[in-house]
């Protein structure tokens, strides 16, 4: 059997976005920006892409511009924030739990002269709004806070962490990566009132290299890639028209099942942990992530590492983790202040609009015979 239980990872593409694909590949596969019929279909494509991405978000077509991922978002945000805010001066804000994209790109800002502050997370791995509070000085230019952290499933409190930093100085912009919260939990970007806001198709079951942000309407940003002027001038070069087909397909038809989805993973989530409680007792909670999709856990002094490679050997599909750490510790857990136990038992299990009772069943099966098999010793 194959049991896939890592879609925070990434998802299996819908067939009907799969089939968006190709036809715009095979059919429709003029330049857009092109000025014959084909070309004005192709074009016809991507604004519909776009328009139904937007509408699965909650913004206006207008304020919604297509990357190649969520990552390059995220250090689109940054970057170009800062820019905006260059004569008011050099500190942002985020938070030590943040996804790689983040992270990197303040790493290498502060080699350019920049502060950052890091917010450290609590023992459930929320952050705290006083803490922000805190941080926020008259040189603040902006603050980046995801949604949904890809390793525990916690909601941050953006929304409250938002108008907190407005109330402070209306002029600091706020960027959300939203990756792991599109269609995972309920929001918009207004409801938000983030200026800046990434997403990503593969994580909704679109194809992988399309990804979008949102970009407050009213505010004055600078493009990525300059060019041929696609994207409203923000990010040159030729529309990846297939790409931005298929997203518009998984989002709309992901937004119209989307409170169905959160139920079912919801109660996959509670099946799992009751499946996990009465099988393998020693399994602990990392933390009680509000986030529907997303379970961290962790058997302390196992290793997890060496659970997983064996679940995926008999067709179990688990992280130890976050897909993007290649195998390196994660930072999360690290900043939490787990135990070298905890964090060496840690795993990660993540579901989507498709796994099944059966998946969630042998997955437990299995896990409960590798540590027999693996670690007979250890009680």
């Amino acid at each position: 059997m194959f049991a896939y239980l890592d879609s925070a990872a990434t998802t299996n593409v819908l067939k009907e976005a799969a089939d968006a694909a190709y036809a715009a590949m095979m059919e429709g596969w003029s330049n857009p920006s092109s000025r014959y019929p084909s070309a004005t279909a192709a074009a016809k494509q991507v604004a519909e892409g776009r328009a139904a991405v937007a509408q699965a978000l909650g913004c206006s077509p207008k304020e919604l511009v297509f990357t190649s991922c969520g990552t390059e978002s995220d250090n689109w945000a940054l970057r170009a924030g800062l820019y905006v805010n260059r004569r008011k001066g050099k500190h942002l804000i985020t938070t030590a739990i943040e996804h790689s994209a983040i992270l990197e790109t303040c790493k290498q800002l502060e080699k350019e002269g920049y502060e950052v502050t890091y917010l450290q997370p609590t023992a459930q791995g929320n952050v705290s709004l006083d803490e922000l509070a805190a941080a926020l000085r008259e040189d603040t230019v902006l603050v980046s806070m995801m949604l949904v952290n890809n390793e525990l499933g916690t909601v941050l409190p953006v929304k409250e962490a938002c108008a907190l930093v407005k109330r402070f100085d209306r002029k600091i912009l706020f960027h959300c990566d939203a990756v792991q919260g599109f269609l995972k939990v309920p929001f918009t970007p207004r409801s938000l009132g983030v200026d800046l806001l990434s997403i990503s198709a593969h994580k909704i079951h679109g194809p992988k290299g399309i990804g979008a942000m949102y970009i407050r309407s009213g505010l004055s940003f600078p493009a990525l890639i300059t060019g041929g002027g696609q994207e409203n001038g923000l990010r040159s070069g030729t529309e990846a028209t297939s790409q931005i087909a298929a997203f518009g397909v998984a989002a709309k038809l992901c937004k119209a099942t989307f409170r169905q989805d959160i139920a079912h993973m919801e109660a996959l989530k509670q099946y799992t942990l009751a499946g996990l409680a009465g099988a393998l007792p020693q399994v602990e909670v990392i933390a009680q992530g509000e986030a529907p999709h997303i379970l961290a856990l962790t058997l302390p002094g196992y290793k997890a590492e060496v659970l997983v490679r064996v679940l995926g050997d008999n067709g179990v599909c688990v992280s130890a983790g976050s897909a993007c750490h290649r195998g390196k510790p994660s930072h999360v857990y690290a900043a939490m202040g787990l135990t070298k136990p905890q964090r060496d038992g840690a795993f990660r299990i993540s579901f989507d609009r498709s796994t099944t009772v059966e998946e969630v069943d042998y997955f437990v099966e299995q896990l409960v015979k590798a540590k027999a098999m693996l670690f007979p010793t250890m009680s």
